[in-house]
């Protein structure tokens, strides 16, 4: 089980602080929400939570079944999907799954196969080039890969921005399918309906700093 602490954490760039002293508890098994407007430094935190960035003020500290896990080290154990995280756009769509499971695996009884299944394209699309395709597209394969991926700590970051209405339906019918109880949660959004199912919420704009 996979828990972050934060304890007086907060990110500065220069002289200004992006947040500042930010406690709290990230526990395995709950759906946190990170909410404000763009530009407000939810991105930001979220890049601490990872442990790819570290805090200026204040501690991080990651922990997996009751043993401290380096920050250097997460990256074995997140997956990500945010609108800074890019793809190899040189890669065919299948090629990107493919390349994608020799990183991170996916989750027990998933391959392939059965991420392009969940895309819920029309077969064509599997050859096409990430170049090719539609935004909406590219963000639907963003967090398939995210979520089908086995780590126990999933962060998604705007995950509806490019998605049309179809899309978000698709979206929150693969959290409800593929995300597990156990697993440690976290999505930033401006958009209350990305929400469904969080059972706390952090308000960045709370921990603005002067």
């Amino acid at each position: 089980m996979l828990k972050i602490v934060l304890e007086k954490a907060g990110k500065r760039y220069r002289r200004e602080w992006v947040f500042r002293d930010l406690t709290h508890r990230f526990a395995a098994g709950q759906r946190y929400a990170v909410e404000g407007p763009n530009g407000s430094g939810k991105s930001t935190l979220m890049q601490v939570l990872s442990g790819f960035m570290s805090p200026s003020a204040g501690e991080a500290r990651f922990s997996l079944d009751g043993r401290p896990v380096p920050s250097a080290d997460m990256w074995r154990h997140v997956s990500i999907a945010a609108p800074y995280a890019e793809l190899l756009e040189e890669l065919t769509l299948w090629e990107s799954i493919d390349w994608h499971r020799k990183f991170k695996p996916f989750l027990p009884g998933m391959g392939p196969e059965e991420v392009w299944t969940l895309l819920g394209l029309p077969d064509p699309a599997r050859n096409k080039y990430l170049r090719q395709l539609s935004s909406g597209t590219k963000q639907r394969l963003k967090l398939a890969l995210a979520v089908c991926s086995d780590t126990p700590l999933l962060l998604l970051d705007e995950p509806t921005i490019t998605l049309d209405a179809q899309g978000v339906r698709w979206f929150a019918d693969l959290l409800e399918r593929h995300v597990s109880p156990q697993r440690l949660t976290v999505i930033a959004s401006n958009v209350p309906e990305d929400f469904a199912g969080c059972s706390e919420r952090i308000r960045i704009l709370d921990y603005k700093g002067g």
